[in-house]
């Protein structure tokens, strides 16, 4: 008897069962014999394979044995190191991580600070009483954990702030002198300073460190600090903006000195820019600071140039300091939302902070008269709302500013209640974004792109191309860019596109003195008047109830009673549910929430949207045999059927039912649905996919025609489109589908182009469909909560949603077997707690597909903590989409920008930097230890001075910050010591000392072109480039080192030690040995030889020795010290390699006379030494071939090592001249590359390869194997190493070196060394 799954389909209709072959775009195997490919690629495309390597490129048997013995060895080598974790490990972790109290830190004797000589003065105490007062009103005070304040120490203070500044206000204690304080006072910019201030501003400080305290100690959850005085504007040096001490960088300063802390992201929504924040951190990449203010290109306080987007940090900090200036005034809530959408979301989740520090002003509030915006107090909650889940929830809001005590009082109050997890109040109705901000969004997504991998979705423009270039900015009707479309095709648009502007109209200038009294704006009465009464009807009509339970569920055994009889392993078994409510109790969570009893839908409500005709087909199935219901099921796509099957789909129908009255009649704030059969697949007349009835879209239904509501929100996030539910919705404005699913070109289950992101509705419901297709396997986090930022979030805030469902499939989580995708269980947690800021927190979870029962209990687990506030784990850092991801995502935007005026910010931006230079008015020091950078310059060869890097292998503190946006180029900083306390930060990442940092004598000294420029080097003072075990143009090497996508070929077989040596020397394209220091007194334990020579033997024509240049390695390792720069430096003799193989030249004599020549310059040199080394050995004289410190020429190396390149042990690399697959090159991105990038998918930067036709970065097959993955996903040819600048080309499985790679090679050479790539490829 055939069993279930081998029912037949309706015709061309695969089974859902079958998506995980039919849904891949390629296979690709490799026959290990043979050593040969089969690359399956979609129609229309032809890899074609090279007949060189078929022919001629094939290793010999010593060869496959050697390289399985290097495998092997470095296998072993490597278990120790290797630690494989848990895919399920961070949510376990999660099971003890549950919500704590929320902490309220203030001192009521904060009211003595106010200003003596004007009452009027509107850094009043009232700012401070009024929001204690609205605070205790809503009854928010006593649900919090008071903490203690206290002041902070003259230590403390000292950390961010300069002694004189601190004795200048310490001497104002005490003193009632008005004519003396207001004086004093007119030395600053908008300050008053009062007899207690000093005492105040003390408090003020303490008590912002002791709540950051108290939550990095775990004592709390999360916590408000209300202080004053304010202190954003409190500088190194001087009080400014009614600040004297900046509270909030003097508690991170504390977080990241004493808490513990690595990563902090401070946000700053005061109105005015927090310039000496900015300044306190704009070096230090410990620290992004973003900051949105009021700025009218300078002419609003504080009249700053650096206060414009532009300015990004410098040095180590360079991308970490960011600025939304805001150039015009009645910015509403949709503008500030935007901001958090496209810029910030993005970028913390990239970063993953450790930490959360507000800058909590309430300024930009309707009614300031400082701020003159027009942001509602509730947007503040919706704000604080999204960051909440980060850092492990650990946030700490401080109060700055805010000078319009009603709304002031209300916006923080709403603030507090967030934090104490109330729900977010309803917004009123968003308008769209201003043209303003969408010119300051993309100004900063441009300023900041090539720092950060989230900004990467606008299209870019050359200047220089022609207006219409259609390459540039032509779509098709359908939002697809088309790039091989002509101008003259009617079917296109042109992309808008935007082109960055710094404008800036202010004055700097400072005068002799400051105004201390009626210097501020003032409101007339009637204008007071008037803004009351709106406020007040603003304030009523935000409803601040909540339900007396937090999350309601359901859950009934008797759903198990569906099952597949005849094949008890189908993948949607009864154990689905049963695993996903027995890890609720193991997690807890089952008495922390409202426990519901389990209904049946009744008839009229399965009518809302099933034909009766369906339903009565059903129904019949309860007294069917298995003979009778294995005939019927034949009939539907992917379905079985039990006698059970109808009471089960009632069951789970009903129970939603039973879900969606709890929430919407009060009784609790949101749901969950442990239900089985799923549903999104059933269509209004017929079962589909594992679905008998549409459980969720019946209850969308019920929802609108029983519960009246005017706007439901149905987010689908299973792996597979709900075919039916977009169909029961498609027409209808009242339900906003919107569905996150594979489609893979529309070869993933269900296999219909409904599914395609140009379906998007249809009559009055256009628009109200918004389907984002992915077409691979393998998405992951990164994917989905960028479509959650750019599209998902605007489209839903513009919706205005009165109730979320949520179609919960679990199926693109990790380890699915239908799915395919990698999303972690921690971020549907995420996804789930973005969404519970819509509708009042109503939000309703169903549980539709998922497949791997641990993978499903553990996301649905995670989801149900999330509503309950419980803080959720940390995503992985560098979180970055895949290219097709973003495909995807643009190509949404596109159809729906018309449609959702969120979706504004798709505009083209110029591939050229536009941006002038930005340096800070007032700089502090710089992060770490730095001294006069005078002494360490090191004299060239020519007159200018340049600081040197040096490319080694250094020891690195196990405790690094994290150092996204693109690894800071490898920087790391050592702890502080006595050694590297008087280096510069360039030199004190380095550890050269033989005794605190020894070297591995298997570690390579690379000694490609390491000069670095001097005005590169002061531009950024970065620690040298980390090193692989593959070198700079690697050629020659043993087995024993290799890494990476080297499989390496070798034309060396049974032939005589002259024959070998002659075809070495005259084949390969560029030579690089390594050998084993033999000798432990060389601190650089091993030696390297560089020899780039032209051509192979083929291509080179006769020439005398004079015209190839030939170069060799001079270090001096004897003079490599803890304080000094190391100095490497290629000098070049002439010769010919043809001669030298021939043994017409001695390479020795030429080398040690360039030796000695470069030695005799190095004694000259101020400060050096002829001294021998510890060893008693003088480094760089002449001495044994091979001998530590001296450079050893090419015939010495083969002489000497020879037998080990004959026995197999060492092999050389012969690249392909060509291969049929050179125009699949594409251009370098305008940013050029960088060899610092990490691995797409995993964060890897140790090593490396770039993809030569889309850009991306992956790790090689010794790491993760991404790159392997990433070829036969996009079926993308040629891929570049980061570490010795090899190309591998995947169909022909070979090395390939044509002049075609140039520009690529170049953009990564450049960013290895600082200089060009010589050209080696001819004229």
């Amino acid at each position: 008897m055939p069993t279930a799954l081998q029912m037949s389909t309706k015709a061309n209709k695969g089974s859902k069962r079958d998506e995980t072959v039919s849904g891949a775009a390629m296979r690709r195997t490799t026959k290990k014999a043979g050593l040969s490919s089969e690359v399956s690629v979609p129609s229309g495309s032809t890899l074609r394979r090279s007949p060189r390597f078929n022919e001629k490129a094939r290793p010999s048997a010593v060869i496959i044995a050697a390289k399985k013995n290097a495998r092997l060895r470095q296998t072993n080598k490597k278990q120790l190191d290797v630690v494989v974790r848990d895919i399920y490990q961070t949510a376990r972790e999660a099971k003890d991580m549950i919500r704590k109290e929320t902490g309220i830190i203030y001192d009521p004797h904060m009211v003595k600070h106010q200003c003596l000589w004007d009452p009027n003065y509107p850094e009043c105490p009232d700012r401070f009483s009024k929001v204690l007062e609205r605070c205790e009103a809503l009854g928010l005070l006593s649900r919090c954990t008071k903490i203690n304040p206290r002041e902070a120490t003259e230590a403390e203070i000292l950390t961010k702030h300069s002694p004189q500044l601190l004795e200048i206000l310490k001497a104002t204690e005490g003193v009632h002198d008005e004519d003396y304080l207001e004086k004093l006072s007119s030395n600053y910019d908008s300050i008053y300073v009062h007899p207690d201030t000093y005492q105040q501003s003390l408090i003020a400080v303490g008590s912002a460190i002791e709540l950051v305290n108290a939550v990095c100690g775990k004592k709390i959850q999360n916590g408000m600090a209300i202080i004053r005085p304010p202190g954003h504007h409190a500088m190194k040096n001087e009080f400014c903006g009614y600040c004297f001490f900046n509270n909030v960088a003097l508690a991170a300063n504390h977080a990241l000195e004493q808490g513990g802390i690595s990563r902090i992201l401070i946000v700053d929504w005061d109105v005015h820019h927090g310039q000496a924040t900015q300044q306190m951190f704009y070096e230090d990449p410990r620290v992004v600071y973003f900051s949105i203010h009021r700025y009218e290109h300078g002419t609003f306080w504080p009249n700053l140039c650096e206060s414009d987007y532009h300015y990004v940090g410098e040095g180590r900090g360079k991308g970490y300091n960011f600025n939304i200036p805001l150039n015009q005034t009645k910015m509403s809530d949709a503008d500030y939302l935007a901001v958090f959408q496209q810029v910030l979301l993005p970028m913390a989740v990239e970063f993953q902070p450790e930490l959360v520090l507000i800058s909590a002003g309430y300024d930009a509030a309707i009614g300031c008269p400082e701020g003159e915006m027009e942001v509602t107090p509730t947007c503040y909650a919706h704000m604080l709302s999204s960051l909440l889940q980060l850092a492990n929830g650990k946030v700490v809001v401080v109060l700055e500013g805010g000078y319009c005590l009603k709304s002031l009082a209300e916006g923080a109050a709403l603030t507090l209640r967030c934090l104490l997890g109330d729900p977010c109040p309803y917004l009123p109705k968003l308008p769209p974004p201003c043209d303003s901000i969408q010119d300051t969004i993309l100004n900063v997504i441009y300023a900041h792109r090539e720092y950060w991998q989230c900004f990467q979705f606008q299209d870019t423009y050359n200047l220089k191309s022609e207006p219409q270039d259609p390459v540039l900015c032509s779509v098709k009707s359908d939002g697809t860019v088309d790039a091989d479309e002509t101008k003259d095709d009617e079917e296109l648009d042109t992309v808008a596109r935007h082109l960055p502007v710094v404008k800036y109209l202010g004055s700097e200038e400072k005068p002799e003195s400051y105004l201390t009294r009626d210097c501020y704006p003032i409101q007339d009465k009637e204008f007071q008047k008037e803004l009351d009464a709106r406020l007040n009807i603003l304030i009523t009509n935000t409803k601040l109830t909540f339900a007396p339970n937090k999350v309601c569920l359901v859950y009934d055994e008797r759903m198990m009673k569906h099952k597949n009889a005849p094949e008890p392993s189908h993948p949607e078994k009864p154990e689905r549910i049963s695993t996903i409510y027995f890890r609720h109790e193991e997690y807890g969570l089952l008495e922390r929430c409202h426990r519901l009893k389990a209904r049946s839908v009744t008839q009229e409500e399965l009518l809302l949207l099933h034909s009766k005709q369906h339903i009565d087909q059903i129904v019949g199935t309860k007294n069917m045999k298995f003979r009778d219901l294995h005939k019927m099921q034949e009939n539907f796509r992917s379905v079985y059927l039990h006698p059970d099957t109808y009471d089960s789909a009632c069951l789970a129908a009903g129970s939603l039912l039973q879900v969606v009255d709890s929430v919407l009649n009060g009784e609790s704030q949101s749901g969950i649905a442990i239900v089985r059969p799923p549903g999104h697949h059933a269509e209004e007349d017929e079962p589909c996919g594992f679905c008998v009835f549409n459980t969720v879209s019946i209850a969308a239904k019920y929802a609108v025609e029983v519960h009246r509501l005017k706007r439901v929100l149905l987010v689908d996030w299973d792996v597979h489109h709900g075919n039916g539910s977009q169909h029961t919705f498609e027409s209808d404005p009242r339900v906003l589908y919107l569905s996150l699913h594979r489609y893979d070109n529309g070869s993933f289950f269900p296999g219909s182009p409904d599914a395609n992101y140009t379906v998007v509705g249809s009559g009055a419901g256009a628009g109200f469909n918004v389907n984002i297709p992915w077409n691979k396997h393998g998405m992951t986090d990164a994917d989905y909560i960028a479509a959650f930022h750019r599209i998902v979030l605007p489209i839903c805030y513009e919706f205005a949603p009165e109730l979320v469902l949520i179609s919960a499939g679990f199926d693109a989580a990790v380890g699915d077997p239908l799915g395919g995708c990698k999303v972690t269980p921690e971020a549907y947690g995420h996804l789930t707690h973005w969404l519970s800021a819509l509708a009042n927190g109503r939000v309703i979870l169903s549980l539709e597909g998922g497949y791997n029962v641990t993978s499903i209990s553990y996301a649905m687990t995670l989801c149900t903590k999330a509503l309950l506030g419980d803080p959720l784990p940390m995503l992985q850092p560098r979180l970055a989409p895949c290219p097709s991801a973003v495909t995807t995502i643009k190509n949404v935007i596109r159809v729906h920008s018309k449609y959702w005026s969120n979706l504004k910010f798709d505009l083209a931006l110029p591939k050229e930097n536009v941006l002038p230079d930005a340096e800070l008015s007032q700089k502090t020091e710089p992060f770490g230890n730095t001294n006069d950078m005078e002494s360490f310059k090191i004299k060239g060869e020519g007159n200018d001075s340049s600081y040197v890097n040096a490319n080694v292998i250094t020891e690195i503190s196990n405790n690094v910050p994290f150092q996204s946006p693109t690894e800071l180029k490898g920087s790391y900083m050592l702890p502080a010591s006595p050694t590297n306390e008087v280096m510069p930060n360039s030199m004190a990442k380095l550890n050269l000392d033989e005794s605190s940092s020894p070297v591995k004598s298997d570690e390579v000294l690379h000694s490609s072109q390491c000069l670095v420029s001097m005005k590169e080097q002061t531009k950024s003072l970065e620690s040298p480039m980390e090193l692989s075990e593959d070198s700079s143009n690697f050629m020659v090497s043993s087995v024993s080192s290799l890494e990476g996508e080297n499989q390496v070929w070798s034309q060396i077989s049974s032939t005589s030690a002259s024959e070998s040596l002659e075809m070495i020397t005259d084949n390969v394209s560029s030579f690089e040995f390594t050998t084993k220091a033999e000798n432990e007194d060389n601190p650089l334990g091993s030696s390297l030889v560089s020899l780039p020579v032209q051509e192979s033997k083929a291509n080179i024509p006769k020439v005398s020795e004079t015209d190839i240049n030939f170069p060799t390695l001079y270090s001096n390792p004897r003079n490599i010290d803890a304080n000094s720069n190391l100095q490497i430096r290629t000098n070049t003799f002439k010769t010919s390699p043809k001669l030298v193989a021939e043994g017409q030249v001695n390479l020795t004599s030429q080398a040690d006379e360039l030796i000695r020549k470069t030695a005799d310059r190095e004694e000259n040199r101020p400060g050096s030494s002829r001294e021998p080394d510890a060893g008693g050995s003088s480094v760089g004289g002449s001495g044994a071939s091979g001998s530590p410190g001296q450079p050893q020429n090419l015939v010495d190396y083969l002489s000497d090592n020879l037998q080990l390149l004959l026995t197999g042990q060492m092999h050389a690399v012969i690249p392909l001249p060509s291969c049929p697959h050179l125009d699949a090159v594409r251009e370098v991105p305008a940013r050029g590359l960088d060899v610092q990038s990490p691995c797409m998918e995993c964060g890897s930067v140790i090593e490396n390869w770039v993809c030569l036709v889309c850009y991306t970065v992956h790790c090689g097959r010794y790491i993760n194997g991404h790159m392997i993955e990433h070829g036969i996903e996009t079926t993308h040819p040629l891929t570049l190493s980061f570490s010795d600048l090899s190309v591998w080309c995947y169909v022909c499985e070979a090395y390939v070196d044509n002049e075609a790679f140039y520009q690529a090679k170049n953009a990564v050479h450049r960013s290895k060394f600082g200089e060009d790539m010589p050209y080696a490829y001819g004229d």
